[in-house]
């Protein structure tokens, strides 16, 4: 006899991401759901790999990163935000930002604890939360504008709230973070047990002159704050599964506890090879903003030809469009009718709510793609 099977995430199922993916696959359909880029990795950034490997890098890397890439993100946060990491004790390296954000809340969150999530929120957030045995408190965001309504924030705190999290650029809809927003989330947190996850993995991809508002700059956030970064959002290399946290002594030693035990460490070639990318070629990074701009314009120039209305994008490589001058059907019924009828596949926004906001007629599309999967997209989209 099979014992039974009590399950700890009775609300998870398989991720939207696989399953549009799997359609779009089905139908030949141009995926422009699933948020990775098809274009190459820097080939700096590949020779290095290959180097390490064949310098016999291939075994456990330390626990907590390779020295030399846990200097050269210190080195890099010093540069972008102006405050410098220590390299041992608060700095460490994982095996992508989804490890990273599930190590931070359970380094910290406890059993009947409450976590502030801001929706709409990535997908893996909550299931991390149901793990801890803590539960998931969901503010809403500007339906439109994708903006935080502060008050809800302060009025949705409890005794029970042990943490707050926050994106920026927020995926889905790639809104950001003011300076403004900081000091005010610094002004809820002040006083307060409370620890913020502020999950940064976009945080090279803003727009217009924007500035990206990384908790990392505020000292007093600094001090409570796990930030999370990706290497793979960065790089074009989401396959490597390479991102890091930076944390306060005191916080890092927590979350190093729940690393430890869970991956340990992570691919070691990779962590040479960025060591080197990131001393070498800043102006990858610096740059990624005006390279990703130029594929949101020239997307959004092409979707207003189309019966797509785009809404902006500060930041993050996602575009969200409104399809209601198309169909009146629910964003997942859309997304699969979009696939199979119409070959280009879109992520509904409904599977990043807890309750979807009443009559929301939103897609996402990836536009870090080749301007010739773009072009085939937009094709098959003006015969909407």
């Amino acid at each position: 006899m099979i014992p039974h099977i009590d399950t700890k995430l009775p609300k998870v199922g398989t991720t939207i991401f696989t399953t549009m993916s799997q359609l779009a696959a089905e139908h030949g359909a141009v995926n422009l759901g699933q948020g990775f880029p098809d274009f190459s990795v820097p080939e700096r950034l590949v020779g290095a790999l290959d180097r390490a490997m064949r310098d016999g890098h291939n075994q456990y890397a330390p626990m907590t990163g390779v020295p030399a890439l846990r200097q050269a993100i210190a080195s890099k946060t010093k540069r972008v935000y102006g405050c410098q990491p220590d390299v041992d004790a608060e700095i460490t390296v994982t095996s992508g930002a989804t490890e990273a954000i599930f190590n931070a809340i359970h380094a910290v969150v406890r059993a009947g604890d409450e976590v502030i999530v801001l929706d709409p929120a990535y997908d893996c957030y909550e299931p991390a939360i149901d793990l801890a045995g803590a539960r998931a408190v969901h503010v809403p965001l500007d339906p439109v504008t994708f903006a935080p309504d502060w008050q809800r924030v302060k009025d949705a705190i409890s005794p029970k709230t042990r943490m707050l999290m926050i994106n920026s650029p927020h995926n889905p809809s790639g809104a950001m973070l003011s300076a403004a927003d900081m000091d005010i989330v610094a002004g809820l947190l002040r006083g307060t047990g409370i620890f913020l996850l502020s999950d940064e993995v976009y945080e090279h991809i803003v727009f217009d002159g924007a500035r990206h508002e990384s908790a990392l700059r505020y000292p007093e956030l600094r001090e409570r704050a796990f930030v999370i970064s990706s290497f793979g959002k960065t790089y074009h290399c989401t396959g490597w599964k390479i991102g890091y946290c930076v944390a306060p002594p005191a916080l890092s030693a927590e979350f190093r506890k729940v690393h430890q035990y869970n991956v340990f460490c992570t691919f070691a070639p990779a962590q040479y090879a960025f060591a080197q990318m990131l001393d070498a070629e800043p102006e990858h990074y610096e740059q990624l903003g005006a390279f990703y701009q130029a594929k949101r314009d020239r997307f959004r120039a092409q979707l207003l030809g189309t019966k797509l209305k785009p809404l902006p994008v500060p930041g993050g490589y996602f575009q969200l469009a409104d399809y209601s001058a198309v169909s009146d059907l629910d964003d997942l019924e859309f997304c699969r009718w979009l696939t199979i009828e119409k070959g280009v596949t879109a992520i509904p926004l409904s599977p990043f709510y807890e309750t979807p906001p009443p009559g929301q007629r939103l897609v996402r599309l990836c536009f870090a793609k080749n301007d010739a999967t773009l072009d085939a997209a937009i094709e098959r989209l003006q015969k909407l």
